[in-house]
């Protein structure tokens, strides 16, 4: 995909941020930004624009797997609609996540101002202007706050 553009760049470094400032407090795993890759199970690679690896998983991976594409599934996505992102290809991609094992995605639309919860083995819930996105058993404790999103 091209770069994105600064607002853009901007929000996927706020998302970035808050990510990394929980997992540091938490403790629980590893955070990886959009520029990473993860190898799935069906095979395609996938960079999502924030993910989240549990600790013991990315322990069981090897060195090389750690510095190459890990061919695993992250517990945890964010994909952010860009501008010129098509939203049913981005739901096409969270379903493609969910299909490989990702417990838990977030697929976060700032043009509508939604946002669009996946959970493994659950229907899609569908937010409107949420001030806050928390409460996941995946992410215990983790709050990420919309407002410098949307």
């Amino acid at each position: 995909m091209p770069p994105t553009g600064g607002a853009g760049g901007k929000r996927e470094a706020d998302l970035i941020y808050e990510v990394v400032g929980w997992n540091r407090r938490a403790n629980l795993g590893v955070v990886s930004s959009s520029s990473a890759g993860f190898k799935l199970p069906n095979g395609a690679d996938r960079s999502p624009d924030a993910a989240w690896v549990s600790q013991d998983r990315w322990d069981s991976l090897t060195p090389q797997q750690q510095r190459r594409f890990p061919p695993l599934a992250p517990d945890f996505v964010i994909e952010l609609r860009s501008e010129t992102d098509a939203i049913e290809s981005l739901r096409a991609k969270m379903q493609e996540y969910l299909e490989n094992g990702v417990r838990l995605g977030w697929l976060i639309n700032p043009q509508d101002r939604q946002v669009e919860i996946c959970r493994l083995g659950e229907p899609v819930e569908l937010l409107a202007a949420p001030a806050s996105l928390s409460r996941e058993a995946v992410l215990p404790g983790f709050v990420l706050e919309l407002s410098r999103i949307f």
